[in-house]
């Protein structure tokens, strides 16, 4: 009965390749006269080199001038008709985001506008200057967070000398070494059509989605895919990092490299840590770390999958004079999880709650949109969306298990602390 109730509300993903070797994915939406663009590149802080943060400083100085266009004509040519421009960098991507009214008028000057920015970015030395201090700053105040700190000594510990080791932003040390030729060459590089994938979600027709896309990629270069990134190596022994911060809390955070996004254990690992963390105050570590033992006021566990293995973490925070037992049980509850896997009430419940949830997360232009930039970006099968419900419902308790057993090795796990070392 679920699955016929909102199979009419599931976006139906149309895709096809242009000459240049962009791959678009595109639904057709009609609720409002809306039309959203996301381009993603394959330009992530994955692709940082010798250079942590270059990624991240070439997205957000696109639309610092372009096409001999400054700063301001670029932001009053979206502002002047409405439209919403966006820009933003994560490990695997980059994305330049739009949404405007379907308007023609509007659409076009608006696609233009778009156009300059990712076609012709200008990178004028004012605003570079002005970026990187703007970064540097956020870099240093991250040495006030302990979250930071914890969340940026974990990747380092995981991942070693991968790429995914490094904070998107990147480093004092490498945002001052970064230069404008490094930035100007890194555009010329990944901002191409063949690197690119669009999706298009909104109040258009295909052959008017098709019109967008030839208009956005008219003086794109075609270029070429960048190359595979490296495989993540496994961990080969555990190893804990303890941080001296002077806090009267603890920061914890527990794991290892996980999995890909296309990894075929994807559906039982996301039910399974539903059970296990990501399940918020009806989770098995809420409810041994939390409610029995009175440890801390919030536990969780998660994957992040990615292009290549994406991370596992669990984590807490706790006063700091019980940070070890807290540690201790945390690491216990992972074991029993791996060993025992969950039990049939406990995977039920989790399934309803992740199925029943589901049209929620696809009520809007904006929320379909960001499933089909996944689905298009990964590679993902286009009924991804489609079989959603049935893949999480025919979870079973020994497919979580397996799963479990086959990604995460408790005995190998890095372990942080961001607390006081003298407590």
């Amino acid at each position: 009965m679920l699955a016929s109730s909102t199979a009419a509300a599931i976006p139906q993903i149309q895709n096809w390749q242009t000459d240049k070797g962009t791959g678009v994915y595109f639904v057709e939406t009609h609720e409002l006269p809306i039309v959203d663009i996301r381009v993603i590149f394959d330009a992530g802080s994955a692709r940082d080199g010798d250079n942590p943060g270059l990624a991240m400083l070439t997205n957000g100085l696109l639309d610092e001038g372009a096409g001999g266009l400054d700063a301001d004509q670029i932001s009053q040519g979206f502002d002047n008709i409405g439209a919403n421009f966006g820009s933003s960098t994560d490990t695997d991507f980059a994305t330049v985001n739009l949404r405007v009214v379907n308007e023609p008028e509007k659409l076009f000057a608006a696609i233009n506008n778009l156009k300059l920015v990712i076609t012709s970015p200008d990178f004028p030395e004012e605003a570079f200057e002005r970026q990187k201090s703007r970064t540097l700053i956020g870099i240093r105040q991250k040495q006030q967070s302990p979250g930071d700190l914890a969340s940026d000594a974990f990747y380092a510990a995981i991942y070693g000398d991968h790429p995914y080791a490094f904070p998107v932003e990147g480093t004092e040390a490498s945002i001052q070494q970064i230069s404008i030729e490094d930035i100007r060459k890194f555009q010329k590089k990944y901002y191409v059509a063949a690197n690119a994938v669009i999706a298009i979600v909104g109040d258009l027709d295909r052959a008017g989605a098709e019109q967008l896309v030839d208009m956005l990629l008219a003086d794109l270069p075609q270029g070429k895919k960048a190359k595979s990134l490296p495989v993540v190596k496994p961990l080969t022994r555990s190893k804990t990092i303890w941080i001296d911060y002077p806090s009267t809390q603890t920061h914890i955070l527990v794991g290892q490299p996980g999995i890909r996004r296309d990894d075929p254990d994807l559906f039982p690992l996301y039910v399974g840590n539903h059970v296990l963390g990501g399940g918020g105050m009806v989770s098995r570590l809420f409810e041994q770390i939390r409610e029995k033992r009175g440890l801390t006021y919030s536990t969780y566990s998660y994957f992040i999958p990615k292009r290549r293995a994406g991370p596992f973490v669990a984590g807490l925070q706790t006063r700091t004079d019980q940070a070890d037992e807290a540690l201790e049980l945390l690491l216990e509850q992972l074991k029993a999880y791996v060993d025992d896997g969950p039990n049939e009430t406990e995977l039920d419940a989790s399934k309803e709650n992740l199925t029943g949830g589901f049209p929620l997360r696809i009520d809007s232009n904006a929320d379909i949109m960001n499933y089909v930039a996944m689905i298009g970006f990964y590679g993902l099968p286009l009924d991804y969306l489609d079989t959603y419900n049935e893949k999480i419902m025919n979870v079973t308790v020994q497919d979580v298990k397996k799963a479990f057993q086959k990604k995460l090795s408790p005995d190998k796990m890095i372990r942080v602390l961001v607390g006081p070392v003298n407590k």
